[in-house]
């Protein structure tokens, strides 16, 4: 069955957003199956009139800190959903779900409905990137410079990429040739993965009954039945502004499931030429949705 065109805006979206190493999650199904599509649409809509009705009211008015206090607790459920996208990085849940609600609070004080886009697509992106400088500034076990920090993801998901198409673990002059980099910042930024502090799966886990297991035998599946909840209307705008030939590199890779190879055979491109156009086009969708990091 084809994955419906929203979903895709929203898989290109999280791309946009969120680092590309990390899975799509929505809802748990706990949280799914709490409510139908009307209750949430109802509720969605007595927030935004909650958020509109703050926004009129001086920060001193008698009504100020309860209905500011409402809208936050409206989102809090959102702001959870962005956190779980991280939550393969060995921090705690409930730390990267308060870093979440510090973002929310940005997002509300200073949403203007005169931006003209939805709250969520405001939101989406400050919230994430409080998230990002929380790995930032705590998860690296050493002091390495934020340009570093990016670098190193970037050849991370570089190494990732490169494996899927080679069939082995790339060089670091073939990651270096990928990014179009010199390869002595790909090699400072191999040595600046060793100082990034990560949970490993072979950890012990004592279990109530006594029995010992590791951290990766507790790890479950994702439930591929739960719907992926995103702004999906954030996408719209930022689509109408791209060139014909992006919109096409786009359908073909999000819509219609193309390789980068096929992609470059239907364009007289190279299958590295490709990857470069994505990965340009998503950068500047990164840049118009305004994400931090």
């Amino acid at each position: 069955m084809d994955t419906p065109i929203d979903e895709r805006r929203a898989e290109i979206l999280a791309a946009a957003v969120l680092p590309e190493t990390e899975p799509i999650a929505g809802p748990t199904a706990e949280e799914a199956s709490e409510q139908t599509h009307d209750d949430r649409d109802r509720e969605r809509a007595e927030a935004r009139a909650a958020l509109f009705r703050l926004r009129t009211l001086p920060g001193d008015h008698p009504e100020y800190g309860a209905l500011r206090e409402h809208v936050i607790g409206e989102y809090m459920s959102y702001a959870r959903y962005v956190a779980r996208r991280f939550r393969q990085r060995g921090e705690p849940p409930q730390d990267l779900e308060q870093v979440a609600y510090l973002g929310l609070v940005k997002a509300v004080d200073n949403f203007d409905p005169g931006y003209g886009t939805t709250f969520l697509t405001y939101a989406t992106p400050i919230i994430a990137g409080e998230i990002k400088r929380h790995f930032r500034d705590t998860t690296w076990d050493l002091h390495v410079p934020r340009r570093m920090q990016e670098l190193s993801a970037s050849v991370r998901a570089a190494q990732e990429e490169l494996t899927q198409h080679l069939g082995t673990a790339p060089s670091a002059e073939d990651v270096a040739a990928f990014l179009d980099l010199p390869l002595d910042e790909v090699v400072d930024a191999y040595e600046a993965v060793a100082a990034y502090h990560t949970a490993s799966l072979d950890v012990p886990v004592a279990l109530p009954d006594g029995d010992g297991v590791t951290l990766g035998e507790l790890l479950g599946d994702e439930d591929p039945g739960i719907d992926l909840v995103v702004d999906r209307e954030a996408l719209k705008p930022l689509l109408e502004r791209l060139t014909g030939r992006e919109k096409r590199i786009l359908l073909m890779r999000f819509f219609r499931n193309m390789s980068q190879a096929e992609i470059g055979a239907e364009l007289g491109v190279s299958q590295m030429q490709v990857s470069r156009l994505l990965s340009q086009i998503l950068e500047r969708l990164r840049q118009r949705l305004g994400v931090v990091g």
